[in-house]
């Protein structure tokens, strides 16, 4: 695995060892729905694009809001939360983020 993977990883295990199930599975969720979008988005032409440009940028800041929701109820209740600010603000980086936790949970899935 390169860093990056190595980085999403070790987020993706603080993240997986919550208490906080409901707000963990809504993360989840909206990472997957995410990254098939983006998925999706790669596959189309321009024209479909553009029909998938405001589904796509709202599914991604609900994300975002899923992954800040659950890190401040786990700074809250003491458990780790600094997975989020290892996972910074960019807004490429976090789409990534979403598709290798479709990975990861397409491969636990097995």
């Amino acid at each position: 695995m390169n860093l990056i993977s190595n980085q999403f990883n070790e987020i993706f295990e603080v993240i997986s060892s919550s208490l906080f199930k409901d707000l963990k599975k809504d993360l989840f969720e909206l990472a997957v729905r995410y990254s098939r979008i983006r998925v999706d988005w790669i596959l189309s032409d321009n024209e479909q694009r553009l029909e998938m440009e405001d589904s796509r940028t709202r599914c991604h800041n609900a994300f975002i809001d899923a992954c800040n929701i659950l890190s401040r109820n786990m700074d809250n209740s003491g458990e780790n939360a600094e997975w989020r600010e290892k996972l910074g603000n960019d807004r490429k980086v976090i789409g990534d983020f979403a598709c290798f936790i479709h990975y990861k949970l397409g491969i636990e899935a097995k």
